[in-house]
């Protein structure tokens, strides 16, 4: 559902991205030509692994080195495709 939402925005966007040369990481969402990458954190309401401390840190710790390689993360919860959406189209906007 929310691939064919970016793509009405932009085309381009593509799932499960590997983006590090290092790292095993991958993108929930990105767009590579533009260096964008929506990441969609489940769990956030029944203690997952992006709430429990080892997984947080490691999303730090990815977030942070694509942020160092150029890319802009957004980070939203499952219920939040509204305002994905809206903030795609906001960061468009802005290049």
């Amino acid at each position: 559902m929310r691939l064919p939402l970016l793509n009405r925005i932009v085309k381009g966007w593509v799932t499960e991205y590997k983006f590090s040369p290092t790292r095993r990481w991958r993108f929930d969402f990105c767009h590579p030509v533009l260096k964008i990458a929506v990441e969609v954190e489940g769990g956030v309401w029944v203690k997952g692994r992006h709430t429990r401390g080892k997984g947080f840190l490691g999303d730090m710790e990815k977030y942070n080195a694509a942020v160092l390689l150029g890319w802009r993360v957004l980070r939203y919860e499952t219920s939040q495709i509204g305002e994905m959406v809206e903030d795609v189209g906001k960061l468009l906007r802005e290049d």
